[in-house]
Order: structure tokens, then C-alpha cells, then sequence
């Protein structure tokens, strides 16, 4: 009896849509960081650091925050207080049935994908940089993204007639736009958006009879005094639009915000402006995965319904809830005077969300060492920088084509490593800017 020795699933043989996206924040950077964490382990004193620090993640417990908790424990009726939350933040009810409860934002997010896209003449309008899940999701479910740009002179904010523009050269070369993905406050550049901005956006989805994807999963992290996180479902009813009018699905996550619960897996999408019969498919299809884990569900309602005044909890519930906010702010404001300091180096005031993105500006040698190794700038940079034991995310995996050199980093570290790292951070810069100075 004989048999095929070739392997059967081989990187040729799987679903080739896996293969076209890239998922940097946990792409080759990391790995090679993980192999000298190996090395640090079996061979103390080989390497010039004693650890590794990831300013790549965006999972704060994974990097040392302690948990929450308040959210460590139990609650009432789940759908109803995550309603019950949304009604409260907004000022706008919330109906329980507009509430699908996930498995994080993660399978929410793929599953309006899904649901949305038919063909490859389905675009989905998204932001640059972006957070790759989106052009992941929408390569893998046959879509086709049509991007557009934030502006970085700008404090990332957009330009709605830019928008307009992509929109209309997509509809000329045959696409049919579907959705459009809002990302407030923003990942990867911690942007939160003007009201202005979000007031557009509501106009202009309206107008065109596009679904806003809101991706609002870092709502509690806003750092600036002129701006407030406003959800896009208020900014829609504040405006005077029902239901009938604009469709909107927000996301939220218990994995981000300043609670880090990622691995609990708990989150939730709220649907406006769909009528019944688009409800009942998307129960359809939400069924398939039978039910998100109950812990994760029991997350997500105590987050949107957290201890109020005269609850036993509250007292206790808030003063963790301040420390571990005015930490993170404390870590940011470290990391952009740092950035901020270097040569080549600009860094945009930290507004929300957990990351700072700043923009390097590469000798032109170190441009063309980078092509010589055939790797984006960025990747070249963050590469060399992880020789010294700091891990960062490159900018060409949020986006590749706009020619820019960013990287992005977490604010996360603790307040004792993000110290320790300046200085080394510094030094290494420095040496990178003379050796390819000339």
C-alpha cells in the first residue's frame, strides 16, 4: 500500500485570501523578540538587556496592569444592562434586541463583514492607517477595501470631501460601497475625532446610504481636555436622524479601554437602522457559534453598567478605575516628550486609546539599507531598535502604502519599565542616526 508523502495543507493549498493580509502587531517583530526573550532565558547575560519590553500589545494585563475588580464579579440580566449602559452614556434608548453579545469585537467585526459583503464588487470604505483586522476581515469575506486617509498635519482627523472622492472613483470603477469603518478614539494613531468631524461623517453616511461600522472599543480612554468620546449613535440622534434614516453598528470590547481583559472575550454590537428581516439573518448567523462564553458576557454588561454612587463597590471601583487611568496618561506624556526629543522624530499630542504614532524621518542611507534588505524603512528601524530588547509595531502593517515611516507603541508598560526604556531608547536612536547619517 502506498501513499502521497507531500502534505496536504501547505501554505499553497490553504484559502490564498489568508496569505494576501498581514497582521504586524504580531508579525515577524515580534517573533524575532521572542527569540531573544528565548535566548535571555537559557543564556542570562548573552544579550546587553535583561528583558524584553513590549510596546507592541495592546493587552495591558498580558504587560503587567492589575485587574479591575469589579469585573471580576457577577451581575444581573446581561442584554439589559449593556442597554441600559449605552442609554445611560448617550442619552438615547437602547433596545435590548439591538444588542449581539460576542465573543469579543473581534467576531462581531467579522461578522457584519460577512453579512455585508456579497462579492468582491463590495467595497468597504476604511481608514489609513488602520487597524489590520479590518483589511483582514474584508480580504478574507471577498470584499474589496477602498481606503482613505487621515490626516496627520491635522491631528488624524479626516477630510470629508477626501472620503467623498474615494467613494465616487469606487462607484465609477464598479464597486458598490457597503459600509464605511470609523475607528474613535483611534488605533493605531490615538486621535479622537472633533465633533465636527463625527458630524460629517453622520451627513455623509446618511446622504449615501452607507453603514457606519464604528469601531468604539477605546471609549474610556480619552486624555484631552477640548474633546469627549461621543458615540456616532448620539451624534446621529443629536442630529435629529431615527432609525429609519442611518444605519450604525457600533463595537465595544472588554479588551481594551483601561480594564485589559482581553483574555475574557467578552464584547458586544449594537444595530440601528436594519430592519427585521436583516435582524433575523443576523441571529441566523450569530446562532452558528451556539453562544459567546458566559464570562465574557457577564464582562461586558458589568462594564457598561458599572457601580454607581451608594453602591458598596463604588468607593473602591473608582479609585482604581483613576489610578490605573492617571497611570496610563502619565506613561503617554513620558513616551511623547521622549519621542518628541529625538532627531528626525515627530510625535502628535496623545488624545485617546492606548498608542502613540510617531513619524520618522530616515537618513536617506538608512532608506536605502532598508532596500537593500528589501523591508520597508519602518520595519528596518523597529528591527534594528529590537536588537536592544524594545519591541514596537512598524507603521507599514496599519499602512502600507502611504511611503511614510511610523512605527506604533503602546503606552502600556509599567510606569518603572517605560522609564528604564527612554534612556535606551534615546541611545539607540542616536547611534542609528550616526551610523547612517552620512
Amino acid at each position: 500500500m502506498s501513499y502521497n508523502k507531500t502534505p496536504s495543507i501547505t501554505a499553497e493549498t490553504i484559502n490564498q485570501k489568508v496569505r494576501m493580509f498581514t497582521y504586524e502587531p504580531c508579525g515577524g517583530i515580534v517573533r524575532h523578540a521572542q527569540r531573544l526573550e528565548q535566548e535571555i532565558y537559557e543564556n542570562p547575560g548573552s544579550l546587553p538587556f535583561q528583558e524584553i519590553i513590549y510596546c507592541n500589545l495592546g493587552n495591558p494585563q498580558a504587560l503587567g496592569q492589575r485587574p479591575i475588580k469589579f469585573f471580576r464579579e457577577g451581575v444581573r440580566s446581561l442584554r439589559e444592562a449593556v442597554a441600559d449602559g449605552i442609554a445611560a452614556r448617550d442619552g438615547f434608548p437602547s433596545i435590548p434586541d439591538s444588542i449581539f453579545l460576542t465573543d469579543g469585537a473581534s467576531s462581531a467585526i467579522n461578522m457584519m463583514m460577512q453579512i455585508l459583503i456579497r462579492s468582491h464588487e463590495d467595497g468597504i470604505l476604511c481608514p489609513l492607517p488602520e487597524y489590520p483586522l479590518y483589511s483582514g476581515s474584508i480580504i478574507l469575506h471577498g470584499g474589496t477595501m477602498v481606503p482613505y486617509n487621515l490626516t496627520e498635519d491635522s491631528g488624524w482627523g479626516l477630510e470629508i470631501f477626501e472620503v467623498k472622492s474615494c467613494l465616487e472613483e469606487a462607484r465609477a470603477s464598479g464597486l458598490t460601497i457597503r459600509a464605511m469603518v470609523v475607528i474613535n478614539p483611534g488605533n493605531p494613531t490615538g486621535q479622537v475625532l472633533s465633533m465636527t468631524n463625527q458630524e460629517e461623517i453622520v451627513e455623509f453616511c446618511r446622504k449615501e446610504g452607507v453603514v457606519i461600522l464604528a469601531d468604539e472599543l477605546y471609549q474610556e480612554n480619552v486624555y484631552t481636555e477640548n474633546k469627549r468620546f461621543n458615540s456616532f449613535k448620539k451624534v446621529a440622534r443629536s442630529l435629529g436622524y431615527d432609525h429609519k434614516e442611518i444605519s450604525i453598528v457600533s463595537f465595544h470590547s472588554v479588551s481594551m479601554g483601561y480594564y485589559g481583559e482581553c483574555g475574557r472575550r467578552g464584547g458586544y454590537m449594537e444595530i440601528c437602522g436594519f430592519g427585521a428581516d436583516v435582524i433575523d439573518e443576523i441571529y441566523k448567523l450569530a446562532s452558528l457559534t451556539i453562544s459567546p462564553n458566559i464570562a465574557g458576557q457577564i464582562l461586558i454588561s458589568l462594564v457598561m453598567d458599572p457601580p454607581k454612587l451608594g453602591d458598596g463597590a463604588f468607593e473602591i471601583f473608582m479609585a482604581e478605575k483613576e489610578e490605573t487611568c492617571s497611570s496610563l496618561l502619565k506613561r503617554a506624556k513620558t513616551l511623547h516628550k521622549a519621542f518628541s526629543s529625538l532627531e528626525g522624530v515627530s510625535c502628535n499630542k496623545f488624545e485617546g486609546a492606548m498608542y502613540l504614532y510617531p513619524r520618522l524621518q530616515l537618513p536617506p542611507s538608512a532608506i536605502k539599507a532598508a532596500e537593500k534588505e528589501r523591508v520597508n524603512p519602518d520595519v528596518f528601524y523597529v528591527h534594528r531598535l529590537s536588537a536592544t530588547g524594545i519591541v514596537v509595531v512598524p507603521g507599514s502593517g496599519f499602512d502600507p502604502v502611504s511611503g511614510k515611516s511610523h512605527f506604533r507603541c503602546t503606552i502600556l508598560p509599567g510606569e518603572d519599565k517605560i522609564t528604564a526604556m527612554v534612556p535606551r531608547l534615546r541611545a539607540f536612536h542616536e547611534a542609528f542616526m550616526d551610523e547612517f547619517r552620512s
